[in-house]
């Protein structure tokens, strides 16, 4: 386990986005060729000189899961590969437990990565693939103890069932069976820092689901440093210690899921982060909407936070609406609102089957609001009323 430090790290995409690639790769033909691939897709498509990491500075504790979260093209996969040692920024220091790594190679770094494409050895069979690291190592009876300990607990952890996937090889696997056999390889060498980009993204969402609650379980257990990419933010819930929300090569806020979605510094992390795909992650509004001291600032409410009543209950406090759309969820046991209030139209999530239709007259009240500044997007305060 380690701690990782990265120190305003800066790298531009570009020619010189390649740089040091061709020093670092691992001798295994394969891994090489995984390289090569990822270097060439990360540098297409993209203008030279814009910044694909800009001044970024992160601390990922010893043993915590930080999940790097953010949209696609705001520098995630960058940041891992510099982390990994695939790629060197162009300034700044990565540093392992307070030591420089810059110029080790990953090989040395005591490192455990998986990619969205599984990068199995193809001639080994799902337990040898496993336990390459052991297979290349010297051998002896007390390391082939260690191994088949480790073979035994990884395996339980992730849910591999060794009678049927014991003796194949991965042409013979599913994609969800040779991810948990990448997990697998990489948790038995005992790392130091796991790494992880979107492992899961090339399968159904079932399979996602069953694999993450797996991966979940075998961090817990192991307490390796881990930083894990990607854009799914249910992913990023399950997983995560610590949530990174990244957006155009910069780190927005860090904290755990519930400290930033209660407390977002910045109307990109307000809007971004979204635990409920049935309503816009937050209704932003003129501030003047509901007090004349907050015209030219801008108002955030969650659905959540949004209370109605009906005409005859309406108040100084309250606001009048008109509802254009009524959706009932019984999954999630709520009901979602579509009001319209003046000019500005906004979500309200309430308890399900409460009864209103389209077009009913009725008041709002805010349970709670964030109030940003218009010009730098940034939160200024919090306000509730409960």
């Amino acid at each position: 386990m380690a701690t990782i430090e990265l120190q305003n790290i800066c790298q531009h995409f570009g020619h010189n986005a390649k740089a040091h690639v061709e020093e670092v790769v691992n001798p295994f033909a394969m891994v090489a060729r995984l390289v090569k691939n990822m270097q060439t897709e990360m540098t297409s498509n993209v203008p030279k000189g814009a910044f694909a990491i800009d001044n970024l500075n992160l601390t990922i504790p010893d043993g915590k899961t930080m999940v790097i979260l953010g949209p696609s093209g705001c520098g995630k996969t960058t940041l891992l590969r510099i982390i990994a040692g695939l790629m060197r920024p162009e300034s700044g220091n990565v540093l392992y437990d307070g030591v420089d790594v810059k110029d080790i190679p990953p090989g040395e770094r005591q490192i455990g990565m998986v990619f969205q494409n599984y990068a199995l050895y193809p001639h080994f069979t799902a337990k040898n693939n496993i336990l390459s690291y052991f297979r290349f190592q010297k051998h002896t009876p007390e390391l082939d103890l260690v191994a088949q300990e480790k073979y035994q607990k990884t395996s339980e952890l992730l849910g591999v069932d060794i009678d049927y996937l014991l003796d194949k090889k991965p042409a013979h696997l599913s994609g969800g069976e040779k991810q948990r056999v990448a997990i697998g390889r990489c948790i038995t060498r005992e790392p130091k820092l796991f790494l992880l980009d979107e492992p899961f993204s090339n399968l159904d969402q079932p399979l996602r689901e069953k694999y993450r609650l797996h991966l979940k379980k075998l961090l817990r257990h192991f307490h390796i440093t881990t930083v894990y990419v990607t854009h799914d933010q249910q992913e990023a819930m399950i997983l995560a210690d610590l949530l990174a929300i990244m957006n155009i090569g910069r780190i927005e806020q860090v904290g755990t899921p519930e400290e930033i979605y209660a407390q977002p510094h910045s109307m990109f992390v307000a809007g971004f982060l979204n635990f409920d795909s049935e309503t816009p992650a937050i209704n932003f509004l003129d501030g003047a909407f509901i007090a004349q001291e907050l015209n030219g600032m801008v108002i955030g409410v969650r659905s959540e936070d949004i209370e109605v009543c009906d005409q005859g209950q309406i108040s100084e406090t309250s606001l009048r609406a008109r509802v254009i759309d009524v959706r009932h969820n019984p999954i999630k046991n709520v009901t979602i609102l579509c009001v319209k209030a003046g000019n500005d139209e906004m979500y309200a999530s309430l308890p399900f089957n409460t009864r209103i239709t389209p077009r009913d007259e009725l008041g709002i009240r805010f349970k709670a609001y964030h109030v940003f500044d218009k010009t730098t997007g940034l939160r200024i305060q919090s306000s509730s009323t409960r």
